[in-house]
């Protein structure tokens, strides 16, 4: 375990933070990977429970705050909150609406680390990317609507999975790498896709073998069937001869 996520823990309990803080915390760290989608369903999911959802933005908002070197709780905020606004609770892009101007101004978001590299751009395409979305009400509709559906495509994916899936180590889900939620989802969704493009070529080739095997076994027959009278002639044929 890193020396971060010791810290993290211990400030969890120091603080006394809930599950669904604790979370957050997690799913916003400074962890150089983006939070993995699973964890991020999890806190969707707890979005519907009005006292968890309070604990939950409260959480986002204070990870907004954050500058300089923790960039990627900024960044990771969005992320976070791109992904609830789309598959969480109405109530979550409604409250984002409330108060757009917190994340107006992290379009000028500012942070260069040691190595001269501009990391706040991140912050800033993020912020301008949400910003748009949530001003935006039809494609915010149609965004939601067709991330619910994936969500909900990958849980019944993910269920019919389950055994296969409990062999994988546990440390490999969260070897994601830094990205959008979206990204997530549509990585996601394209692996599904992929199984299920791949069961039904399956499918398809087994259904021709079958169907190759019944019309071999159809010619053999057919072939017995002939057989059997010309060998009959064959037969009378001989006797002519030796009468």
């Amino acid at each position: 375990m890193s020396t971060s996520s010791l810290r993290r823990q211990m400030k969890n309990i120091v603080h006394n933070y809930s599950e669904a803080e604790i979370k957050v915390r997690e799913a916003t760290s400074n962890d150089p990977w983006g939070p993995s989608s699973s964890l991020m369903s999890e806190i969707a999911d707890l979005t519907y429970n009005v006292v968890a959802f309070s604990e939950i933005m409260s959480m986002i908002w204070k990870r907004l705050n954050d500058h300089g070197k923790n960039w990627r709780h900024v960044y990771k905020a969005m992320t976070l909150m791109e992904y609830l606004i789309k598959t969480g609770s109405e109530r979550v892009a409604q409250q984002c609406k409330e108060n757009i101007y917190a994340i107006q101004t992290l379009k000028d978001f500012q942070y260069v680390d040691r190595d001269g590299k501009d990391q706040g751009v991140n912050v800033r395409e993020k912020a301008k990317q949400l910003v748009a979305l949530l001003r935006d009400d039809e494609r915010l509709k149609e965004e939601r609507a067709h991330a619910l559906k994936t969500k909900e495509k990958l849980a019944q994916t993910s269920t019919a999975s389950s055994a296969s899936a409990a062999s994988a180590p546990a440390e490999a889900e969260q070897a994601w790498p830094q990205s959008s939620g979206e990204e997530e989802l549509q990585l996601q969704l394209a692996l599904a896709m992929s199984k299920e493009e791949a069961e039904q070529v399956r499918s398809k080739e087994e259904r021709i073998r079958r169907g190759d095997d019944l019309r071999l076994q159809m010619a053999i027959e057919e072939s017995k069937k002939e057989a059997v009278p010309a060998k009959g002639e064959e037969l009378m044929e001989q006797g002519r001869h030796e009468d």
